[in-house]
């Protein structure tokens, strides 16, 4: 857990790093967006997630941020992947495109099933990968003060903008510093005997209480230690803010901006009209 990267913001100067914060959740939520969008077939899908593959890769390279803290972010999804597949190959299909993959005594396993699980698993990690470049290259202030622009238009119904964008934000800053507590508080419970690896299903979960209490604990400890810290700074959700550094918009963000939605575009193009991007891109045809 200690590599897990995601929520930390890692300093350097790259094109990423110095795009205006408004846009970079602007293009996270395009990103989303076009992932997920729905496709004909499942050639189609894995192009489509492919390219969006090599353009977050190419984003996250750019942003000098290195493949193995994404990777170490993917390892906690094995666990999922074994759920997903056990759900969908228990899940009968309605309509199979591809065909039995093999026979466990008369119940049929579709091919269809490991394809499905598959591109859950692949939207989610693009989804992991996306986000955990948008937190790394983005300053938690920087994040909050995007957030607050975007929920502005909310405050003329008396919704407080402020207070969410700073709870998100906040929420953000300590998942780095709750998983080194959790690092912390196993390797102490593991000095005192707690075996959190082996042993029978009782004993894993009063091991796992040993783990949970004392996090919570610590991370009520820590809150109220950062309350205080705030309001000790004279911090006053309800009073009017100001700002020491203002965001303005630079002709290099729209051309991103421009950029994301484009993108965007082409997964709502080749979602609605059926485009089929393999034979485009392959020169075959998939029926």
């Amino acid at each position: 857990m200690n590599t897990l990267s995601l929520g930390r913001y890692i300093p350097y100067d790259s094109l990423v790093h110095r795009m205006d914060p408004r846009c970079k959740i602007l293009a996270l939520v395009a990103f989303i967006v076009a992932i997920f969008m729905p496709m004909k077939n499942w050639a189609m899908t894995f192009t489509m997630e492919g390219i969006a593959l090599v353009v977050f890769s190419t984003i996250l390279i750019s942003s000098h941020m290195k493949i193995t803290q994404i990777l170490s972010n993917l390892k906690s999804l094995w666990i999922m992947v074994i759920f997903l597949l056990i759900i969908f190959v228990i899940t009968p299909r309605a309509n199979p495109t591809v065909g039995i993959a093999f026979y466990i005594g008369n119940y049929a396993i579709w091919w269809d099933s490991f394809l499905e699980a598959g591109r859950v698993i692949l939207r989610l990690a693009l989804m992991i990968e996306i986000t955990t470049t948008l937190t790394a290259t983005t300053k938690p202030l920087d994040l909050t003060y995007g957030l607050e622009w975007y929920l502005t238009p909310f405050t003329l119904i008396g919704f407080p903008s402020h207070i969410l964008a700073m709870t998100l934000s906040l929420a953000l800053r300590f998942i780095p510093t709750i998983l080194e507590d959790v690092n912390r508080i196993m390797r102490a419970q593991a000095s005192r005997g707690v075996d959190f690896e082996h042993g029978k299903i009782a004993s894993k979960f009063r091991a796992v209480i040993s783990l949970v209490i004392p996090l919570f604990v610590s991370s009520f400890q820590r809150s109220e230690e950062l309350a205080n810290a705030m309001e000790c700074r004279g911090y006053d959700p309800k009073g009017k803010r100001t700002r020491y550094r203002k965001l303005r918009f630079h002709v290099s963000d729209i051309f991103k901006t421009l950029f994301v939605l484009a993108f965007l575009a082409l997964f709502i193009y080749v979602s609605v009209t059926g485009f089929d991007a393999y034979s485009f891109f392959f020169g075959l045809e998939v029926k």
